[in-house]
């Protein structure tokens, strides 16, 4: 199949809900003061209603995936995009903080069925050899929602009030409804007899391996990022949020450059990001009160990282076999918030402790150590050209059979 051939209608369908996630948990982090006043509440308790669309999303995507896979998965995803859309707008008309909150838990929850749900559904769309290239015109969506939707969005609710941005998202939300009704196939649940229980999916080889990756990727990036314009700050770098925008724009062109390579040589392009990443955290802890060097390391930065998370998901969707890929990325949704979590904890403490300059060296032994594991994990997780056909092994692996192979030698193999 040609680029050209690919399903663009469904795939852009799934890439506008992956958009409509990211502006419904993040847009009120931009909009505190607009919605401390209309709620009748501090700054801060406003700012709980961001943790709670989170918190919710690492705790339902699990349970909620485990729960839900035996429906049709069209019926699903259609399920979580609704409830984005009534949620929405209870958000957009309550003047109360508790229905507020309670709507932003609800509307974490459908975060986490939907993007349990959106990578998989991307590969079943296409064949073997474009499945790369899919997960990444779905993934651009959380990207293109971070660089340009939450600015706009922002601007928006100045121009004509925060409930007018949340009812955009709500009417977002149904005419994408129709949309993926329209242009996405539907796929069968998986059957009871089918069903493997979630513990043999985490044990199918190389499925483990992936999700480690996935930790110490996230852990590294957030523990630099988080405070990147505080180190640009007290690096003598006199415009910070400049610094954030050459991140912003490297990773659209990184997600670019990953997708148009990631069918051909997945091992090799994830070698490079990470590669490229460890670079970048060097430059930084080392060179950092050179303007150049600075931005030169965040564009570099920005631009391997931009790739990295369509690298990972398409890897665990090659090592669970596609009828499990549901399963596998709530799993995978759920350590990649806890990186997010532990990396900004970590690099909190280091900032109070040992200061801004030590923040490059922190997140340099977390790149260096995902770097060494995806480099040794040629067979399953990570496996080199011409080594074995990994998605059959791990389908015959995860399904019912008198001596199953996913036994703990197996699945400790890489």
């Amino acid at each position: 199949m040609s680029p050209a051939k690919l399903p663009w209608a469904g795939l852009l369908a799934l890439f506008t809900a992956a958009f409509t996630a990211v502006m419904t948990e993040l847009l009120p982090a931009g909009l505190l003061p607009q919605l401390s006043g209309a709620l009748g509440v501090p700054e801060g308790t406003a700012g709980f209603l961001v943790t709670a669309y989170a918190v919710a999303s690492f705790l339902a995507a699990i349970p909620l995936t485990a729960l839900l896979r035996g429906l049709p998965r069209r019926q699903v995803l259609v399920a979580a995009l609704s409830g984005f859309a009534l949620l929405n707008a209870v958000t957009a008309v309550s003047s109360s903080y508790a229905v507020t909150f309670g709507a932003r838990v609800g509307a974490g929850a459908m975060g986490g069925i939907l993007w349990a749900m959106l990578v998989g559904y991307a590969a079943r769309m296409v064949p073997a050899e474009r499945r790369g290239r899919a997960i990444a015109i779905v993934s651009a969506g959380i990207t293109v929602a971070l660089c340009a939707g939450i600015p706009a969005g922002t601007q928006l609710a100045a121009a004509v009030g925060w409930r007018a941005a949340f009812g955009s998202l709500s009417a977002v939300a149904v005419v994408l409804v129709g949309w993926v009704m329209w242009k996405v196939p539907p796929f069968p649940g998986e059957p009871a007899a089918r069903r493997v229980p979630l513990r043999r999916v985490a044990v199918i080889p190389g499925v483990r391996t992936v999700l480690a990756v996935t930790v110490l990727v996230l852990l590294g990036h957030q523990a630099m990022y988080t405070y990147l314009a505080l180190f640009a700050e007290r690096a003598g770098f006199g415009r910070p949020g400049a610094v954030l925008l050459v991140f912003g724009v490297a990773t659209v062109a990184g997600i670019w450059v990953v997708g148009a390579v990631i069918d051909r040589r997945p091992r090799a392009t994830l070698l490079a990001v990470l590669a490229a990443v460890a670079a970048s955290m060097s430059a930084l802890g080392l060179y950092a009160g050179s303007a150049a060097v600075l931005l030169g390391a965040v564009a570099l930065w920005g631009m391997a990282f931009g790739g990295a998370p369509t690298l990972l998901q398409t890897a665990l969707v090659t090592a669970s076999g596609p009828d499990h890929a549901d399963v596998a990325t709530s799993m995978q949704t759920t350590v990649y918030n806890a990186g997010i979590a532990a990396g900004s904890l970590t690099g909190g403490l280091v900032l109070e402790g040992a200061g801004a300059g030590a923040l490059p060296w922190t997140a340099l032994p977390a790149a260096v150590a995902a770097l060494a594991i995806v480099a040794a994990a040629r067979r399953y997780a990570f496996p080199a050209p011409g080594g074995p056909a990994v998605r059959n092994r791990a389908s015959t692996a995860a399904a019912p059979a008198p001596a199953p192979r996913t036994t703990g030698g197996t699945a400790a193999r890489r």
